[in-house]
C-alpha cells in the first residue's frame, strides 16, 4: 500500500493509501475507454473536373454524403487542365450545382476560389445531422 497523493491543487490536498499499481491502471482504462468516445474528424477530398459526366458526379456526391455523414470534413477540389482554364465559369457551376446537392446536410467554411489550376472549397457538416459511426470487426461480432 501506498500514500498518494489524488489531488494536489485542493486545499488541503487530498491523500488517499491504495495500491498505486492499481490505481494507474485504473486511470490508463478510464483514459482509453474516453478515447474510444471521441471522433476525430479528418479531412476528405474530392476532385473533380468542369467536364465531369452524369454518372461520375453522383458517385462522387455519394461519397461526399457519406463522409459528411460520418462527422468528417469535405475538401471539394476543381482542377482545370489546359485550355479547360478559359472555361472557369463552367467548373463553377458544377460546384455551385454540388453545394447545392448539400446544402442539406452541410455549411461552406472556406471558399478559396481560383488558385493557380484549382478552385478549392472546405465543406463541414452541419451540427445537427444524425452521424453514422464506422462500423468495425469488433462491433459486428457484439
Amino acid at each position: 500500500m501506498d500514500l498518494v497523493e489524488i489531488s494536489p491543487t485542493a486545499k488541503p490536498p487530498v491523500c488517499r493509501i491504495l495500491d498505486f499499481g492499481k490505481y494507474l491502471y485504473t486511470l490508463e482504462k478510464e483514459e482509453k475507454h474516453a478515447k474510444k468516445k471521441q471522433h476525430v474528424a479528418q479531412i476528405k477530398e474530392i476532385k473533380i473536373t468542369s467536364k465531369i459526366k452524369e454518372h461520375d458526379y453522383q458517385t462522387k456526391l455519394r461519397s461526399g454524403i457519406k463522409f459528411l455523414e460520418r462527422g468528417d470534413k469535405v475538401k471539394l477540389t476543381m482542377f482545370f487542365r489546359g485550355r479547360e482554364l478559359a472555361h472557369t465559369d463552367l467548373g463553377k457551376r458544377v460546384l455551385e450545382r454540388f453545394l447545392t446537392d448539400l446544402a442539406d446536410l452541410a455549411d461552406v467554411e472556406k471558399n478559396c476560389g481560383l488558385e493557380g489550376r484549382m478552385i478549392t472549397i472546405h465543406i463541414t457538416p452541419k451540427p445537427n445531422i444524425k452521424r453514422k459511426q464506422k462500423t468495425t470487426a469488433q462491433d459486428a461480432k457484439t
